[in-house]
């Protein structure tokens, strides 16, 4: 599929409104707060869009979203697309001073904020002059419109907006591991392309499945496997508002709304295997398929999760400037601890610093290109001039590729480590610390020894029922010594109750290097 396989005026709702000619009144999707069939979804993301059109929210004006993954989130998300406004979903983890950052950059003229959320974002409310109206899902004060009270009497119908397929629909704020977060910006024709290519072309859903997303909607992880993807074939989704570090929390919901497809990520899938008798406890055979993204899924984890359930993971790459999938291990072709071989419609390279293609087996960086592909950065000339590179994207991210074509991430740019004058990844160190079954999971960064030289350190969790001990030093050490070269090896290793992490789950290593 091709961008030019679309009609030229096209509106990313209409993944939402072709399920309503045959299956208006299916399940669209369930949650502890309710479930809705497609008829209902739709009507009232018609309610809301005419709610917003007496607001006088205009052609490419924009809305934020800051709410757990509700029912509201979905509807009040299709209803801004629906009158050509461009949605925002904002991380629901970030500070105070970061939301104000966000609401002035994306000059936000709506916001919808769960209750729960009013507090950390109301100190800074008065500070964006473009923001005309608040609206509150759940229980408010006097001084904000209530969410229901909001689209009350609003007509369920609708027409939407006439939009051209380029135009911009949705800001997503990438989390990134410095910084402040950058604005990507993607248009209507985006949705459907990855739904295509990745949803249908290369995870094979259908109409009969049913999503659930650890990845929360903000993230285009999460949207696309928990949304797009379902609704663009008509199946169903399962929203989840908790934690996804509540492990438990996550199988009850896979127990009690029987998904089969698992979108995750490689802490979530390590912290399940680390509950005792997990799949004794909860029952999971309701799953088929099962995603992963974000971080590099180290291969022990891959084969514990297999031994555990019987199912492969699929491990991916993916990010917010492409909107989804680029990469992937599909079904009968998985190599665990790799990330794939591209997929259809995605061209892959891997460069060297004066950007020359590197051969099969070196480290270089990686550059994809794709019709998904974002153009630039809301508001950062210098940042996008260094990322979008004509037709490439340059990602930061570092890999290999093997001679069977599968690509190996080797980690971040900046997080690459030169020991002894040789590059060392510390994604390879992270896999090998993840063999010994007493580990959860680990970061590996560079420290400086007593001569000013550049060294592995690893910070290391352990299981809940295994205690830090120096005999468990000594057999990590000798597994590294078994499984890594001599300048590979940590010279420190130190255990921690838990790594810093981004609100999408990234390892913050930067945050690791001075301790």
């Amino acid at each position: 599929m091709k961008a030019a396989d679309l009609p030229l005026y096209y509106n990313m709702c209409e993944i939402l409104e072709h399920n309503l000619e045959t299956r208006a009144d299916k399940t669209a999707l369930l949650s502890d707060d309710g479930s809705m069939t497609f008829g209902e979804v739709s009507r009232q993301v018609n309610q809301i869009g005419n709610a917003l059109k007496k607001l006088d929210i205009r052609f490419g004006d924009c809305v934020a979203i800051l709410c757990p993954d509700r029912p509201e989130w979905v509807t009040t998300f299709f209803a801004i697309t629906k009158i050509g406004g461009t949605a925002l979903g904002m991380n629901t983890l970030l500070k105070t001073q970061e939301y104000d950052y966000i609401l002035g950059d994306s000059r936000a003229r709506v916001l919808l904020v769960h209750e729960s959320l009013l507090g950390v974002i109301e100190p800074v409310l008065a500070n964006n002059t473009t923001l005309i109206k608040v609206i509150v899902i759940g229980e408010t004060s006097h001084d904000y419109t209530g969410f229901t009270s909001w689209i009350a009497g609003e007509a369920q119908t609708l027409e939407a907006e006439r939009t051209h397929r380029d135009d911009f629909c949705s800001l997503h704020y990438s989390s990134g591991t410095t910084g402040m977060p950058k604005g990507v910006l993607h248009a209507h024709k985006d949705y459907p392309l990855i739904a295509q290519l990745s949803g249908v072309d290369v995870f094979g859903l259908t109409e009969q499945d049913r999503t659930f997303s650890v990845a929360k909607l903000f993230f285009v992880y999460g949207i696309g496997g928990n949304l797009i993807f379902p609704w663009y074939v008509g199946a169903s989704c399962v929203l989840y508002s908790g934690s996804p570090r509540q492990v438990a929390g996550v199988l009850k919901t896979i127990e009690a709304h029987k998904p089969t497809v698992f979108v995750s990520v490689p802490t979530v899938y390590g912290a399940i295997l680390a509950l005792p008798n997990f799949n004794e406890r909860f029952k999971t055979d309701s799953l088929r398929l099962c995603l992963s993204a974000g971080e590099a899924l180290p291969a022990p984890v891959w084969q514990a999760w297999k031994e555990a359930t019987g199912l492969e993971i699929l491990d991916t790459i993916g990010c917010t400037e492409t909107y989804h999938t680029f990469m992937a291990n599909v079904p009968g072709a998985i190599r665990p601890g790799s990330s794939g071989k591209p997929i259809a419609g995605y061209d892959v390279r891997l460069v060297d610093d004066d950007g020359n293609d590197i051969a099969d087996g070196e480290v270089g960086h990686l550059m994809v290109r794709g019709e998904s592909t974002a153009l630039f950065y809301l508001h950062q000339y210098e940042k996008s001039r260094h990322t979008f590179r004509g037709e490439w994207l340059f990602t930061g991210d570092r890999y290999s590729k093997d001679k069977e074509g599968f690509y190996w991430h080797a980690g971040r740019g900046d997080d690459m480590l030169k020991v002894g004058g040789l590059w060392v990844s510390p994604v390879e160190i992270e896999s090998a610390l993840c063999e010994h079954e007493a580990v959860t999971e680990c970061a590996v960064v560079g420290h400086y020894d007593n001569a000013e030289l550049l060294k592995p350190k690893a910070f290391v969790c352990l299981k809940d029922n295994i205690t830090a001990s120096n005999e468990l030093l000594g057999e990590l050490l000798k597994l590294c010594a078994k499984k890594l070269d001599a300048h590979k090896r940590p010279r420190w290793i130190e255990f921690t109750d838990d790594l810093p992490r981004t609100a999408t789950g990234k390892v913050q290593r930067f945050r690791l290097r001075g301790q």
